[in-house]
């Protein structure tokens, strides 16, 4: 049996937690990041690589049976996006021939890739309509320029917005004392951060993955609804609906991540454990 080796392209707050994990489970990992090695909190049993992903070599990367693109742009704009997920992308399918070890490509990708806009429940099944915002097309095209690539061998992992105990925006919204209104029934998505890791984790180490993930949790909810809930925990005034904003906007999402998976299967509950945290700190 060959001997499987691990590599996860970025090491921000998503891609260092996972390659930890990885380390953690006692399995073979490099991480790879521009910056140098004592930047990051690594496992002590990681291998480190720093260098730009755009100046891996095929040599580099033969030996490795999985790869993971976990990064983020330098700037978030389509030229920003161009540069990072879509170049490395690119860069990697080149070698699809000569990676003959290569058992899978995990690609963190954004559920921004469903254009839909009306409420619209989505399922691993949909299609996306082509969304407006031009980051998200070049995230979804990365997606296929690695599934022409590698075909089967391409995974894409699809998280919806990630929140977390260094996450907080809609927490630090929640306690503002004059809100900005908002649209009546706007549908929103979540998953914990945490929760991601632990994905993103079992997609490169079991058996046999799906070739598509939506990562997130099992309660969409309007962004109203949530901003009146954390509103409530922090004894904050509530939002007022935005009258001009009468239509239904936003999509639903149907997890097909497994229930056994997630620490935190809705948002209520992943909220509690934050506001917890914060009570004792």
């Amino acid at each position: 049996m060959s001997i499987k080796n691990w590599l996860v392209i970025g090491q921000g707050d998503i891609g260092l937690p996972v390659t930890n994990q990885l380390a953690e489970d006692g399995l073979s990992v490099t991480g790879l990041a521009r910056s140098d090695r004592s930047h990051y909190a690594l496992d002590a049993q990681v291998t480190f690589i720093q260098a730009d992903a755009l100046t891996l070599t095929a040599e580099q990367l033969q030996d490795f049976s999985s790869i993971a693109i976990i990064v983020t742009p330098d700037e978030y704009s389509a030229s920003g996006y161009n540069n990072s997920y879509l170049a490395i992308s690119q860069h990697l399918a080149q070698f699809t021939e000569q990676l003959t070890r290569l058992e899978r490509i995990v690609f963190i990708s954004s559920t921004g890739v469903y254009g839909q806009d009306n409420g619209e429940w989505i399922d691993e099944y949909t299609t996306p309509i082509t969304p407006e915002r031009e980051a998200s097309k070049v995230i979804l095209q990365a997606e296929q320029v690695l599934q022409q690539g590698f075909g089967d061998k391409a995974i894409i992992i699809r998280p919806s917005g990630i929140y977390g105990r260094e996450r907080l925006m809609r927490l630090r919204k929640a306690r503002e004392p004059q809100k900005e209104p908002v649209a009546a029934v706007h549908w929103s998505n979540r998953i914990m951060d945490r929760d991601l890791v632990n994905i993103i984790t079992k997609v490169l180490t079991i058996e046999t993955p799906k070739p598509l993930y939506i990562a997130t949790d099992y309660l969409p909810v309007t962004t109203l609804e949530l901003g009146t809930w954390l509103s409530e925990q922090v004894g904050a005034a509530a939002p007022e609906i935005d009258s001009e904003k009468t239509a239904v906007t936003g999509k639903r999402l149907h997890s097909n991540i497994p229930l056994a998976w997630l620490r935190y299967p809705d948002w209520q509950i992943g909220y509690a454990d934050i506001l917890q945290q914060q009570k004792q700190t």
